[in-house]
């Protein structure tokens, strides 16, 4: 049986502004001490785990004013996933055991996160190419791609209209691995899958541009919930901030050289 994966085109220019500013966190670190423990190594655990929820609750923050600034462009945040937070100043607002707990130590923080962009370990890389990048309404086009590790993928067409689809892994082909340096096929040529370009029926342009990213991480993550309920591919909408956003959040927590991102863009004409 063939499939048709309908490549929503709506010709729209993104207005992308990163947001930089430092963000002021309150956060609650807690330590259990155990019977080993002494009192300075429960209260530096606190204090660790304070800091460490300051800097997620700053990241997210800081995803989600980029999603804001970003014209709803939700697929860019794709690209401003590296971005981690450091703690540039800090002040204890309490700091004591539970009122009901005697062995549980409580700090709460006031926390001044910066974002800081690292650069991309050069240790692992992906290439992504398609077999045509000039298209016309109906033209099948497959899409090519290689890891220089072995890594786990996930392939999304995005639309300029910021919708995502999830293209792989699908519910016909949930494994992602990856070979190092072996050339791949998406869809492989005895899947029965076929991807074609179309236009939306109201479409009134005669041009639109979309994109192919393939994401490869080093270790299998749990990126994405993996429901397919909407057939085989996930279809995510212009207003589906929750998924990228999500995924953002969990790149982040991924060291920089243990990810990579390839995009290739394609152009469909009438």
């Amino acid at each position: 049986m063939k499939y048709l994966l309908l490549i929503i085109t709506v010709l729209l220019i993104p207005l992308i502004i990163y947001a930089e500013e430092p963000a002021w966190i309150t956060a609650e670190g807690t330590s259990y001490q155990g019977e080993m423990d002494t009192l300075k190594e429960v209260k530096d655990r606190a204090k660790q785990d304070a800091q460490s929820k300051a800097v997620e609750m700053a990241v997210g923050t800081f995803i989600k004013s980029h999603t804001l600034v970003s014209n709803s462009q939700v697929a860019e945040d794709l690209i401003y996933a590296a971005v981690r937070g450091i703690i540039s100043k800090e002040e204890i607002i309490s700091s004591d055991w539970d009122a009901n707990d005697r062995n549980l130590y409580k700090v709460n923080i006031k926390a001044l996160v910066e974002p800081v962009y690292p650069e991309k370990g050069e240790g692992l890389w992906a290439k992504l190419h398609l077999s045509k990048t000039d298209l016309k309404e109906g033209d099948e086009v497959q899409i090519f791609y290689q890891v220089s590790k072995e890594s786990y993928v996930y392939i999304f067409s995005i639309a300029a209209d910021g919708s995502v689809t999830l293209l792989f892994p699908n519910s016909s082909a949930p494994d992602n691995f990856a070979m190092a340096r072996k050339p791949y096929q998406f869809p492989p040529a005895d899947s029965g899958i076929n991807l074609k370009a179309m236009f939306l029926p109201d479409f009134k342009d005669v041009l639109a541009e979309e994109k192919i990213k393939i994401i490869a991480t080093r270790h299998k993550e749990d990126l994405l919930s993996l429901g397919f309920r909407e057939g085989i591919f996930q279809v995510y909408d212009a207003n589906s901030t929750g998924m990228i956003s999500d995924l953002v959040r969990r790149l982040n927590r991924v060291e920089p050289s243990d990810w990579t991102e390839a995009t290739a863009i394609y152009y469909l004409r009438k």
